[in-house]
């Protein structure tokens, strides 16, 4: 693999407009749903130091908790507004950007994720080059890592526009995720039952 730093952003910011609550605090297994790929991704910064992980939050309890445990968090209320403004505020938080790096961004609702996977995928994307997405099978889902080449591009995403629109332009590798249960989401109450 080709040394280059990848800047993880976890987008731990959604609405849980059909949650009925904030679904990031919900407790599943005595943990706060957002501490999974939190963790997930803590777990992978061992393996490769050189990473950063940014932490992009629209709730201020979510905030206060992560900045005690010294951990790169930004508060934005606009994300409220949409997807796009948590990738945005999660770009412009970050340090040192150069044009060989790489930008993963990862959301907080997939409690499956596994460390392996997004290691998987940091490996493939250094390798080949503009941009590298999970998928199970025939599904795409997250993570999905962007050159930082493209991150004028994801600037332009507006509303509740998702990095996939960037994605589809450009040259992808796909990385097989090690089962679909890591990419479930949990939207509602019922996908509880997962």
């Amino acid at each position: 693999m080709k040394h280059r730093k990848v800047h993880m952003i976890y987008m731990a910011a959604g609405n849980s407009r059909r949650f009925q609550g904030n679904k990031l605090l919900y407790t599943i297994n005595g943990k706060a749903l957002y501490r999974y790929g939190l963790e997930t991704l803590i777990e992978v910064q061992k393996n490769y130091p050189d990473t950063t992980l940014t932490v992009v939050v629209q709730e201020w309890a979510i905030y206060d908790r992560l900045w005690k445990e010294n951990i790169h968090v930004v508060y934005n209320p606009d994300s409220k507004n949409g997807a796009s403004y948590t990738i945005k505020a999660g770009i412009l938080a970050l340090e040192y950007v150069e044009p060989e790096d790489f930008v993963m961004f990862v959301v907080a609702d997939q409690p499956g994720l596994t460390a392996d996977t997004v290691k998987k995928l940091i490996n493939a994307g250094c390798d080949t080059g503009e941009c590298a997405s999970v998928k199970c099978e025939n599904r795409m889902g997250n993570p999905v890592m962007f050159s930082a080449t493209l991150l004028p591009e994801l600037m332009e995403l507006r509303g509740d526009e998702g990095g996939r629109k960037v994605l589809r332009r450009h040259k992808c590798v796909y990385v097989e995720a090690g089962n679909e249960r890591e990419l479930e989401d949990i939207d509602c109450r019922e996908d509880l039952k997962l």
